[in-house]
């Protein structure tokens, strides 16, 4: 079978950032409050006519040309957003008419922040069948959209943005190596957005009870079971192909919370310069965060020819995952 290998990345933030000074206008918090509990310095905020897609295609451009790639040349699209910019048609398919990628089959994921990890799963899947050969996968997210403004818990956390990866089943050992994806619905009302679907769909009341906007139980239930989650997908995925940290060149975890990822770095044993980080710029961007790193990472020049990552997520669901990936 062929293996998948990433041969383009891409990515895009919206221009207005919105810092922790400007977030002390709109709730009672400080940025010492932010800094300390969140690593947060500032986030990304879409303008109002700025939808998830626009972002996604801002990242999937740059995916293509890093690539070499046409829009006509992907055989399917998959978005991994929990912010589509409607329930359908898919942000998937809104995105194939704007890169007009007309032989492309295109497909929304709903997994939260572990999207892009299920994401890779997916495409992974379908390219080593071999009956495809080209999938541009993006996760973004316009989070701004969908944060209870007075919750200070939780408004101060997210940001907008977009990353996207082109993926190709190639021969050889390069590409990912595994992806291994996990949920508990049981503990899905940690984490939420309760309104806007057929359990409480659209209303006054809806709005008026806050159920349209992102609400957490339990932020220390959610920061335990995240670190535990994350440890338990990335020493799966290296028991799985009898590796071991010291093989990984660079760890990229979901960008949720900078005590979360260093929690899960210590616990692995990784030193923080195999870490990237990038949380307190862009704040936890769902979906979009792991490739939105990426991209900085292979843009930057951290990411070699031959270097083992490891990527690993947690999200509402709850959802979590890892992938190893033989750059």
């Amino acid at each position: 079978m062929p293996c998948t290998r990433i041969i383009g990345t891409g990515s895009y933030a919206p221009g207005k950032v919105l810092t922790n000074a400007d977030m002390e206008k709109l709730v009672d918090t400080s940025d010492e409050w932010i800094r300390t509990r969140t690593g947060i310095s500032e986030r990304r905020m879409a303008a109002e006519d700025e939808a998830t897609s626009d972002l996604a295609y801002q990242a999937s451009r740059q995916a293509l040309e890093a690539a070499g790639l046409d829009p006509a040349d992907l055989d399917m699209i998959l978005v991994a957003t929990i912010t589509p910019d409607m329930f359908f048609p898919s942000t998937a398919c809104v995105l194939q008419e704007r890169l007009q990628a007309r032989r492309a089959a295109a497909l929304d994921i709903s997994a939260a922040c572990s999207g892009f990890v299920y994401g890779l799963a997916v495409a992974d899947g379908l390219l080593r069948l071999g009956t495809i050969r080209n999938i541009l996968l993006v996760g973004a997210e316009t989070l701004t959209k969908i944060v209870n403004w007075k919750d200070r818990n939780t408004c101060v956390l997210f940001g907008d943005g977009a990353g996207a990866v082109v993926l190709r089943g190639s021969e050889g050992e390069r590409g990912i190596l595994s992806t291994h994806v996990f949920a508990d619905g049981a503990k899905g009302p940690l984490l939420m957005m309760p309104g806007g679907g057929s359990r409480h769909p659209l209303s006054r009341r809806m709005l008026d009870e806050g159920l349209a906007a992102i609400q957490m139980a339990n932020g220390n239930e959610v920061f335990k079971s995240a670190v535990r989650a994350m440890e338990d997908a990335a020493l799966t995925a290296l028991k799985h192909n009898n590796l071991d940290v010291g093989d990984v060149g660079l760890m990229i975890p979901h960008q949720a919370n900078r005590r979360i990822i260093d929690a899960v770095g210590q616990r692995l044993g990784f030193a923080e310069d195999r870490v990237c980080v990038n949380v307190e710029k862009f704040g936890n961007t769902s979906a979009a965060s792991i490739p939105l790193a990426l991209d900085e990472a292979v843009r930057g020049g951290r990411v070699k020819e031959g270097d083992l990552l490891l990527l690993c997520a947690f999200g509402g669901g709850l959802t979590w995952g890892s992938s190893l990936i033989r750059w």
